[in-house]
Protein backbone atom coordinates (compact mmCIF):
# COMPACT_ATOMS: atom_id res chain seq x y z
CA UNK A 1 0.00 0.00 0.00
CA UNK A 2 1.19 3.43 -1.04
CA UNK A 3 0.56 7.25 0.23
CA UNK A 4 -1.60 8.04 -3.16
CA UNK A 5 -3.40 4.75 -2.79
CA UNK A 6 -5.31 5.84 0.46
CA UNK A 7 -4.68 9.89 0.36
CA UNK A 8 -7.16 12.19 -1.44
CA UNK A 9 -5.47 16.22 -1.22
CA UNK A 10 -7.18 18.84 -3.35
CA UNK A 11 -5.53 22.04 -3.28
CA UNK A 12 -6.52 23.45 -6.73
CA UNK A 13 -7.89 27.18 -6.47
CA UNK A 14 -6.06 27.36 -3.08
CA UNK A 15 -3.69 30.21 -2.05
CA UNK A 16 -0.33 29.69 -1.08
CA UNK A 17 -0.47 29.60 2.66
CA UNK A 18 1.27 31.55 4.94
CA UNK A 19 4.30 30.25 6.67
CA UNK A 20 1.91 27.27 7.41
CA UNK A 21 2.21 24.93 10.68
CA UNK A 22 0.94 21.86 10.75
CA UNK A 23 -1.54 20.81 14.18
CA UNK A 24 -2.20 16.99 15.13
CA UNK A 25 -4.58 15.78 17.11
CA UNK A 26 -5.41 11.94 17.55
CA UNK A 27 -8.01 10.24 19.27
CA UNK A 28 -6.97 7.62 21.32
CA UNK A 29 -4.29 6.38 23.58
CA UNK A 30 -2.73 9.24 24.45
CA UNK A 31 -6.15 11.78 24.10
CA UNK A 32 -7.39 11.21 28.09
CA UNK A 33 -10.72 12.71 28.05
CA UNK A 34 -10.27 13.72 24.50
CA UNK A 35 -8.37 17.13 26.04
CA UNK A 36 -6.32 17.28 22.95
CA UNK A 37 -8.97 16.40 19.91
CA UNK A 38 -11.46 19.09 21.55
CA UNK A 39 -8.49 21.93 21.60
CA UNK A 40 -7.50 21.41 18.28
CA UNK A 41 -10.94 21.07 17.09
CA UNK A 42 -12.27 23.86 18.81
CA UNK A 43 -10.00 25.68 16.28
CA UNK A 44 -11.78 25.36 13.41
CA UNK A 45 -13.85 27.82 12.27
CA UNK A 46 -16.44 28.61 9.75
CA UNK A 47 -13.71 29.65 6.89
CA UNK A 48 -11.53 26.28 7.64
CA UNK A 49 -11.68 24.43 4.31
CA UNK A 50 -11.07 21.05 4.18
CA UNK A 51 -8.35 20.29 1.68
CA UNK A 52 -7.68 16.25 1.86
CA UNK A 53 -8.57 13.00 4.05
CA UNK A 54 -7.14 9.51 4.75
CA UNK A 55 -9.51 6.91 3.70
CA UNK A 56 -10.46 5.09 6.67
CA UNK A 57 -10.72 1.20 5.44
CA UNK A 58 -7.27 -0.52 5.62
CA UNK A 59 -6.31 1.21 8.59
CA UNK A 60 -8.89 0.63 11.29
CA UNK A 61 -10.50 -2.51 12.33
CA UNK A 62 -13.95 -1.71 12.46
CA UNK A 63 -15.28 -4.07 15.51
CA UNK A 64 -13.04 -1.93 17.44
CA UNK A 65 -13.62 1.20 16.66
CA UNK A 66 -17.19 1.22 15.18
CA UNK A 67 -18.64 3.41 12.04
CA UNK A 68 -21.75 5.39 13.66
CA UNK A 69 -25.21 5.47 11.59
CA UNK A 70 -27.46 8.97 11.67
CA UNK A 71 -30.51 9.59 10.00
CA UNK A 72 -30.65 12.67 7.73
CA UNK A 73 -33.72 14.79 8.15
CA UNK A 74 -35.59 11.87 9.22
CA UNK A 75 -35.12 9.47 5.67
CA UNK A 76 -31.55 9.22 4.50
CA UNK A 77 -29.42 6.96 6.95
CA UNK A 78 -25.80 8.09 6.88
CA UNK A 79 -22.68 6.10 7.56
CA UNK A 80 -19.93 8.26 9.75
CA UNK A 81 -16.95 6.22 9.44
CA UNK A 82 -14.02 7.00 11.90
CA UNK A 83 -11.95 9.98 9.72
CA UNK A 84 -8.47 11.84 9.23
CA UNK A 85 -8.75 14.76 7.58
CA UNK A 86 -6.74 17.69 7.13
CA UNK A 87 -8.32 21.92 6.78
CA UNK A 88 -6.58 24.93 6.50
CA UNK A 89 -7.21 27.76 8.94
CA UNK A 90 -6.42 31.13 7.77
CA UNK A 91 -4.41 32.70 10.91
CA UNK A 92 -4.24 36.53 11.86
CA UNK A 93 -1.02 35.78 12.89
CA UNK A 94 2.37 34.38 11.42
CA UNK A 95 1.28 31.50 10.37
CA UNK A 96 -1.70 30.08 8.81
CA UNK A 97 -2.77 26.51 10.27
CA UNK A 98 -3.00 22.76 8.70
CA UNK A 99 -5.30 21.07 11.19
CA UNK A 100 -4.56 17.29 11.10
CA UNK A 101 -8.20 15.64 13.70
CA UNK A 102 -8.89 12.13 13.43
CA UNK A 103 -8.66 8.99 15.01
CA UNK A 104 -5.45 6.57 15.97
CA UNK A 105 -5.28 3.74 13.30
CA UNK A 106 -5.13 0.39 13.88
CA UNK A 107 -3.43 -0.79 11.49
CA UNK A 108 -0.33 0.22 8.17
CA UNK A 109 1.10 3.18 11.11
CA UNK A 110 4.05 3.84 8.77
CA UNK A 111 1.59 4.56 5.53
CA UNK A 112 -0.27 6.59 8.10
CA UNK A 113 2.85 8.58 8.85
CA UNK A 114 3.62 8.76 5.45
CA UNK A 115 0.31 10.55 4.74
CA UNK A 116 0.66 13.31 6.69
CA UNK A 117 4.47 14.03 5.91
CA UNK A 118 2.73 13.71 2.39
CA UNK A 119 0.69 16.68 3.18
CA UNK A 120 2.36 18.90 5.63
CA UNK A 121 5.41 18.90 2.49
CA UNK A 122 2.60 19.16 -0.21
CA UNK A 123 1.33 22.35 1.80
CA UNK A 124 4.64 23.82 2.82
CA UNK A 125 4.50 23.49 6.71
CA UNK A 126 7.36 24.73 8.33
CA UNK A 127 6.98 22.20 11.61
CA UNK A 128 4.69 20.01 12.72
CA UNK A 129 3.29 20.17 16.76
CA UNK A 130 1.38 17.45 17.85
CA UNK A 131 -0.47 17.84 21.03
CA UNK A 132 -1.71 15.03 23.12
CA UNK A 133 -3.11 14.49 26.81
CA UNK A 134 -2.28 11.71 29.55
CA UNK A 135 -3.44 10.64 32.71
CA UNK A 136 -0.91 11.35 35.54
CA UNK A 137 -0.70 12.31 39.49
CA UNK A 138 -1.59 15.78 39.36
CA UNK A 139 -5.11 17.68 41.36
CA UNK A 140 -7.86 18.75 39.58
CA UNK A 141 -8.17 21.64 41.95
CA UNK A 142 -4.46 23.24 40.13
CA UNK A 143 -4.16 24.23 36.48
CA UNK A 144 -2.65 21.45 34.69
CA UNK A 145 1.07 21.11 33.14
CA UNK A 146 1.89 21.15 30.08
CA UNK A 147 4.83 20.09 29.09
CA UNK A 148 7.13 19.55 25.69
CA UNK A 149 9.51 17.81 24.29
CA UNK A 150 11.40 17.37 20.66
CA UNK A 151 14.05 15.76 18.54
CA UNK A 152 15.50 18.58 17.25
CA UNK A 153 17.85 19.75 18.86
CA UNK A 154 18.34 23.05 18.07
CA UNK A 155 14.63 23.69 19.09
CA UNK A 156 15.09 21.90 22.26
CA UNK A 157 18.26 24.27 23.19
CA UNK A 158 15.91 27.34 21.80
CA UNK A 159 12.63 26.53 23.70
CA UNK A 160 14.10 24.74 26.57
CA UNK A 161 12.57 21.48 25.73
CA UNK A 162 13.71 18.06 26.88
CA UNK A 163 14.56 14.89 23.94
CA UNK A 164 12.14 12.85 24.08
CA UNK A 165 12.83 10.43 27.09
CA UNK A 166 9.82 7.80 27.31
CA UNK A 167 10.71 4.04 26.63
CA UNK A 168 7.80 1.57 26.36
CA UNK A 169 4.58 1.20 24.75
CA UNK A 170 3.61 3.96 22.20
CA UNK A 171 1.11 5.72 19.66
CA UNK A 172 0.81 6.39 16.72
CA UNK A 173 1.95 10.20 17.52
CA UNK A 174 5.54 8.56 18.35
CA UNK A 175 5.85 7.20 15.20
CA UNK A 176 5.01 9.98 13.65
CA UNK A 177 7.89 11.68 15.38
CA UNK A 178 10.25 9.54 14.45
CA UNK A 179 9.24 9.92 11.11
CA UNK A 180 9.27 13.53 10.63
CA UNK A 181 12.77 13.76 12.33
CA UNK A 182 14.06 11.54 9.74
CA UNK A 183 11.74 13.52 6.72
CA UNK A 184 13.90 16.47 8.31
CA UNK A 185 10.73 17.98 9.52
CA UNK A 186 10.77 19.92 12.44
CA UNK A 187 8.28 18.80 15.04
CA UNK A 188 7.13 19.72 18.81
CA UNK A 189 5.11 17.84 21.03
CA UNK A 190 2.77 19.66 23.42
CA UNK A 191 0.80 17.20 26.32
CA UNK A 192 -1.16 18.50 28.91
CA UNK A 193 -2.01 16.50 32.38
CA UNK A 194 -5.17 14.57 32.88
CA UNK A 195 -6.03 13.74 36.54
CA UNK A 196 -5.82 10.05 36.68
CA UNK A 197 -8.68 9.90 39.14
CA UNK A 198 -10.70 11.68 36.83
CA UNK A 199 -10.21 10.52 33.32
CA UNK A 200 -13.61 9.45 32.39
CA UNK A 201 -14.88 13.02 33.17
CA UNK A 202 -14.46 16.26 30.75
CA UNK A 203 -11.14 19.12 31.29
CA UNK A 204 -11.98 21.88 29.82
CA UNK A 205 -9.41 23.13 31.97
CA UNK A 206 -6.96 21.15 30.19
CA UNK A 207 -8.27 22.25 27.07
CA UNK A 208 -7.95 25.58 27.78
CA UNK A 209 -4.54 24.98 28.66
CA UNK A 210 -3.36 23.36 25.45
CA UNK A 211 -5.02 26.01 23.64
CA UNK A 212 -3.27 28.67 25.42
CA UNK A 213 0.34 27.23 25.01
CA UNK A 214 -0.60 26.23 21.07
CA UNK A 215 -1.67 29.69 20.45
CA UNK A 216 1.64 31.28 22.00
CA UNK A 217 3.71 28.99 20.08
CA UNK A 218 2.23 29.52 16.87
CA UNK A 219 1.24 32.97 17.27
CA UNK A 220 -2.17 33.15 16.68
CA UNK A 221 -5.65 34.08 19.22
CA UNK A 222 -7.59 31.26 19.65
CA UNK A 223 -11.31 32.83 20.69
CA UNK A 224 -12.39 30.00 22.98
CA UNK A 225 -14.27 30.81 26.21
CA UNK A 226 -14.04 28.45 28.58
CA UNK A 227 -15.12 29.62 31.68
CA UNK A 228 -18.99 28.44 32.24
CA UNK A 229 -17.52 24.86 31.68
CA UNK A 230 -14.81 25.17 33.40
CA UNK A 231 -16.88 26.49 36.35
CA UNK A 232 -19.44 23.39 36.10
CA UNK A 233 -16.76 20.54 35.68
CA UNK A 234 -14.73 22.19 38.58
CA UNK A 235 -18.18 21.57 40.45
CA UNK A 236 -18.99 17.79 39.34
CA UNK A 237 -15.09 17.25 40.24
CA UNK A 238 -15.46 18.31 43.55
CA UNK A 239 -18.52 16.82 44.49
CA UNK A 240 -16.88 13.42 43.46
CA UNK A 241 -13.88 13.96 45.76
CA UNK A 242 -15.90 15.06 48.73
CA UNK A 243 -18.14 12.38 48.41
CA UNK A 244 -15.19 10.04 49.17
CA UNK A 245 -13.13 11.14 52.27
CA UNK A 246 -10.15 8.40 51.11
CA UNK A 247 -10.27 10.16 47.88
CA UNK A 248 -9.96 13.96 49.22
CA UNK A 249 -6.70 12.74 51.25
CA UNK A 250 -5.03 11.57 47.90
CA UNK A 251 -6.14 14.56 45.97
CA UNK A 252 -4.69 17.33 49.24
CA UNK A 253 -1.44 15.18 49.18
CA UNK A 254 -1.15 16.02 45.38
CA UNK A 255 -2.01 19.42 46.04
CA UNK A 256 0.80 19.59 48.06
CA UNK A 257 3.26 17.99 45.86
CA UNK A 258 2.05 19.99 42.68
CA UNK A 259 2.53 23.37 44.90
CA UNK A 260 5.95 22.28 46.33
CA UNK A 261 7.77 21.29 42.48
CA UNK A 262 8.77 24.77 40.85
CA UNK A 263 7.66 24.67 36.73
CA UNK A 264 10.10 22.46 35.39
CA UNK A 265 8.08 21.28 32.33
CA UNK A 266 7.89 24.24 29.97
CA UNK A 267 9.34 27.60 29.38
CA UNK A 268 6.27 30.37 29.75
CA UNK A 269 4.24 30.55 26.73
CA UNK A 270 5.40 33.85 25.28
CA UNK A 271 9.07 32.99 25.52
CA UNK A 272 8.05 29.47 23.66
CA UNK A 273 5.90 31.49 20.91
CA UNK A 274 9.10 33.84 20.53
CA UNK A 275 11.78 31.63 20.33
CA UNK A 276 9.99 29.39 17.91
CA UNK A 277 9.51 31.99 15.51
CA UNK A 278 13.14 32.97 15.40
CA UNK A 279 13.67 28.92 14.29
CA UNK A 280 11.34 29.18 11.86
CA UNK A 281 12.51 32.47 10.71
CA UNK A 282 16.32 31.11 10.31
CA UNK A 283 15.11 28.03 8.89
CA UNK A 284 12.90 29.63 6.33
CA UNK A 285 15.90 31.99 5.30
CA UNK A 286 18.01 28.96 4.88
CA UNK A 287 15.78 27.44 2.48
CA UNK A 288 15.37 30.77 0.19
CA UNK A 289 17.53 28.65 -2.62
CA UNK A 290 15.21 27.87 -5.69
CA UNK A 291 14.62 23.66 -5.52
CA UNK A 292 13.03 22.23 -8.62
CA UNK A 293 12.10 19.24 -7.01
CA UNK A 294 10.53 21.13 -4.38
CA UNK A 295 6.38 20.18 -5.06
CA UNK A 296 5.37 22.40 -2.21
CA UNK A 297 1.94 24.52 -2.87
CA UNK A 298 3.08 28.11 -4.00
CA UNK A 299 5.59 29.96 -2.28
CA UNK A 300 3.92 32.53 1.13
CA UNK A 301 6.00 35.43 -1.64
CA UNK A 302 3.75 34.38 -4.50
CA UNK A 303 0.67 36.22 -5.47
CA UNK A 304 -2.33 34.31 -4.67
CA UNK A 305 -4.18 31.60 -6.79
Amino acid sequence: MVVDDVLTLQTEGLAPLRAPVMIVALHGLFDMASAATTAVAGMISGDTITVGEIDPDPFFDFTQERPMVEIDEGELRIIRWPDSRFDVVRGDGAHDLVLAVGTEPHLHWATYAQCVIAVSRRLGCEAVLTVGSTAEALPHTRMPTVTGSTTNDELAKRLGLAAPSYQGVTGLVGVLHAELEHAGIPSISLRVGIPHYLVNAEHPTAVAALQAHIGHVVGINIAADHRDDIDRWRQLHDEVVEGDPQLGLYVRMLEQEYDRRAEEAIPSADDLGAEFEQFLRAHRDDDRPDDPDDERLGDPDDPPG
